[in-house]
């Protein structure tokens, strides 16, 4: 079965993105991905809640700086859904 957190386009990008670098600031994601503030925040949620994710929030300078940073459990469960689709694919 896939994990229906992860088996969704800008999520498994994501996650693969913070996998392949271990973490990202908001303003690389948000441009990679070519999605809106608002739509990455909600995708950034839905995996934060599920401690999929780390998510920082400092400053430099007067200005707000967000990163992004994979979590063991987020790992696992994306190892786990390529895990997935390979077998899926390997039966079709």
């Amino acid at each position: 079965m896939f994990d229906p957190l992860l088996h969704q386009n800008i999520r498994s990008k994501l996650v693969s993105l913070l996998i392949s670098n271990d973490e990202l600031p908001f303003k690389a994601l948000k441009e990679t991905l070519g999605v809106t503030d608002g739509n990455l925040s909600s995708h950034l949620s839905k995996l934060e809640k599920e401690k999929y994710i780390a998510i920082e929030k400092t400053f430099e300078g007067k200005r707000p700086k967000t990163m992004v940073k994979i979590a063991p459990v987020g790992r696992k469960a994306f190892e786990a859904y390529i895990e997935a689709l390979r077998a899926f694919i390997e039966e079709n």
